[in-house]
C-alpha cells in the first residue's frame, strides 16, 4: 500500500547522512518502486511527536541516529532483546496496526564489518552515547577479554560500563581494536587535535574502527591506514547496520554491493 511505504533517517543534524542514496538504491534493486527513504531532520524538543506521527504519514519505518537513539527507544510499544538491553535504538519500525517495534542494528553491523572475531580481544571504545552503548554490548556479547570506555565526562562512561559492562578509564589504554563512538569525528579534518590520543598512538592498537563517515576519509582513518593498521571505516558500518534494517523494513535480502556502490564504497 502506498501509504505503508515511506522510511526514513531520523537524526539532527541529519543532512549529511548517506542512508537515502543506499537504501533507496537497494529498494530500486529488489523491485520495490513505490518504496522511498528520506531524510528527516527532527530537532530534539520535536522527536516525540514527530515519531508518534510517523505511522499516519505513511511510514513503514525509520532509522535513527544522533543525538535520538536512547530517547527514540522510550517511544516504543516492543522492542528487541538486544534494543531493550543496549538501552539504545536506530531501527523503528511501526507495523500494520500502528504498534511501534524498536531494534538495534549497530551492534550486529559492528561484529560483520570487523576483521576478526572480538572473543578473547581486547577494546578501548571512545564516547559513551546512543552508539557507544551497541557497540559495548556487542564486544562484550562477543565474547572480549576487555573493553575500556572512555568518555570527555568520565560520569558517563562509568555509568555506561556498571549497567553494560567494561571499564570507565581516565585515558585510552592499548588494545587490540580502537573504537571512535564520538561526535568529535563529525569534524573529520580537526579529529585528532580533539581525542585523547598519544603521540605514538598507532603502536598500541592493531584495528582502528571509525563510526563516522565524511566526504572524505576521517583523519583518525588516514592516520591508522598510513601505519598500516587494519581499519573499518563508517562507510562501511553504515553498508552493515544499514542491510541489516533493511531487512527488517522490508523482509527481503539486502543487496550490500549495491548498497556499497552507492555510498560510494566497493567491496
Amino acid at each position: 500500500m502506498a501509504e505503508r511505504t515511506r522510511l526514513g533517517v531520523l537524526g539532527w543534524p541529519v543532512s549529511h547522512s548517506r542512508s537515502p542514496q543506499m537504501q533507496n538504491a537497494a529498494l530500486r534493486q529488489t523491485g520495490l518502486a513505490g518504496w522511498r527513504y528520506q531524510h528527516l531532520p527532527v530537532p530534539p524538543e520535536l522527536l516525540a511527536e514527530t515519531v508518534r506521527a510517523l505511522p499516519a504519514a505513511g511510514f513503514r519505518g525509520v532509522n535513527v541516529t544522533v543525538p535520538h537513539k536512547q530517547a527514540a527507544l522510550g517511544f516504543a510499544d516492543r522492542a528487541s532483546q538486544s534494543a531493550a538491553d543496549i538501552g539504545a535504538t536506530n531501527t523503528l519500525r511501526f507495523e500494520a496496526d500502528g504498534t511501534m517495534v524498536a531494534d538495534n542494528t549497530d551492534a550486529p553491523g559492528l561484529i560483520e564489518a570487523l576483521p576478526f572475531s572480538p572473543r578473547g580481544r581486547t577494546a578501548q571504545v571512545m564516547g559513551a552515547g546512543g552508539s557507544a552503548r551497541a557497540v559495548v554490548w556487542a564486544l562484550v556479547q562477543g565474547g572480549a577479554e576487555r573493553v575500556s570506555v572512555w568518555n570527555r565526562t568520565p560520569e558517563r562512561a562509568a555509568a555506561l560500563t556498571q549497567e553494560l559492562g567494561g571499564t570507565a578509564v581516565a585515558e585510552p589504554v592499548e588494545a587490540d581494536l580502537l573504537i571512535n563512538c564520538t561526535t568529535i569525528g563529525l569534524d573529520f579534518r580537526a579529529q585528532l587535535k580533539h581525542l585523547p590520543l598519544l603521540t605514538e598512538w598507532q603502536a598500541r592498537y592493531v584495528c582502528v574502527v571509525d563510526l563516522v563517515y565524511a566526504p572524505t576519509e576521517t583523519d583518525l582513518i588516514s592516520a591508522a591506514r598510513r601505519a598500516s593498521l587494519a581499519v573499518v571505516d563508517g562507510l562501511e558500518l553504515l553498508v552493515a547496520q544499514g542491510a541489516l534494517s533493511f531487512e527488517l523494513f522490508t523482509g527481503r535480502p539486502a543487496p550490500r554491493e549495491v548498497m556499497r556502490q552507492a555510498v560510494g564504497r566497493l567491496a
